[in-house]
């Protein structure tokens, strides 16, 4: 696979405006599976009509939101604003939900500003929602940042709700660290054991602080190059298993790199999903494409519109995030550029 990576799209609106003209969905529409599996839209995931549309009267076992952090469409809001925008869609996740099922939301908290958003988004669920508190999980990141004058920042937080009594699949929670260290001893039947010999496994299970999943970065296979705070494929795999059962549906209010997407197609589950911006709905599409091609979960350091890019002319991307052109791609560009329907070509895919 050759290096071809593309810029954040959130920190460039031209590299945005390139790519539009390859999606195929529009503000407002749904493209359904033709396997008949997964439901994609480009919907407002605090529009009642909208989810309405989306959920087609189903009702689903598990919601696996990672909302922007104070950001709505790349827009930044007061902590206010923020708070109440969450209020809405997560009226419209309980709305959708059946009577037993789990919610789990990925959410950041800034350690310069009261660690924003999360307390006012737990209180939130607290005192409006009647959802209730299962953990608080802590994933912790290999890279991290941080100054000289305080602890490095490594970890993402999850929070973990239930509404109702929804089964909890415990074997999930086992990893593939194996078990090293012996000891905590209990008499058993008058019989001293440890903990090895009292075990259905013989590695740890992960508990609600994760230390053994990679964060993604360029050299893996699941890497999306042009999103942004990607979670890895392998903690999402890790809630699905836990919290719902094959068949059942999942849903996903934020789709980004379509994650939960590729996660509940591996796990044989089904998925509603939705994003607001058509860059991250195409891209969602499209890694689902490429799974079922050739069982690829991402581009690696190539990105998902290679061959597109590669037909204007552009070869890379600068430093500033601008194009960079073969000698003839000036002409190709400007041709190329304005055809809006372009990723008809790519496939047999419905959108209602």
């Amino acid at each position: 696979m050759k290096r071809f990576p593309i810029p954040r799209f959130d920190k460039h609106e031209n590299v945005t405006k390139l790519i539009l003209p390859f999606c195929r969905l529009k503000p407002g529409e749904i493209w359904t599976d033709p396997q008949g599996k997964h439901r994609i839209g480009c919907l407002d995931a605090a529009d009642p009509s909208h989810i309405v549309s989306l959920m087609n009267g189903q009702k689903a076992s598990l919601a696996v939101h990672d909302p922007p952090y104070n950001l709505i469409a790349f827009e930044e809001r007061d902590l206010d604003s923020f708070i109440e925008w969450c209020g809405r869609w997560i009226d419209m996740t309980n709305a959708s939900l059946a009577d037993n099922s789990s919610l789990y939301v990925w959410l950041g908290a800034d350690q310069k500003n009261g660690f924003e958003p999360l307390p006012d988004f737990m209180l939130l669920l607290r005192t409006k929602t009647d959802f209730k508190t299962r953990s608080f999980i802590t994933m912790r990141n290999q890279r991290g940042y941080g100054t000289q004058k305080n602890w490095m920042a490594v970890r993402q937080e999850l929070l973990y709700y239930i509404k109702g009594s929804p089964k909890f699949n415990v074997e999930s929670e086992y990893t593939d660290i194996p078990k090293i260290l012996r000891g905590y001893y209990k008499e058993i039947d008058g019989e001293l054991t440890e903990n090895f010999e009292r075990s259905k496994s013989e590695n740890i299970r992960a508990g609600n602080v994760w230390v053994d999943v990679q964060q993604v970065f360029y050299r893996m296979e699941e890497n999306v190059n042009g999103c942004y705070a990607q979670k890895p494929l392998k903690s999402i795999d890790r809630i699905v298993r836990a919290s719902s059962q094959p068949g059942e549906l999942v849903i996903d209010f934020f789709s980004h790199a379509g994650t939960t997407l590729i996660a509940c197609e591996r796990l044989e589950r089904r998925c509603n999903t939705i994003d607001i911006d058509p860059i991250f709905c195409e891209i969602s599409i499209r890694r689902l494409a490429r799974l079922r091609k050739n069982g690829e979960t991402g581009w690696q350091d190539s990105n998902p519109f290679e061959k597109e890019l590669e037909d204007l002319g552009i070869t890379g991307f600068d430093d500033d995030g601008e194009p960079i052109y073969s000698r003839t791609g000036a002409a190709t560009a400007t041709e190329n550029s304005v055809t809006p329907n372009k990723s008809e070509q790519l496939g047999l895919f419905d959108t209602e």
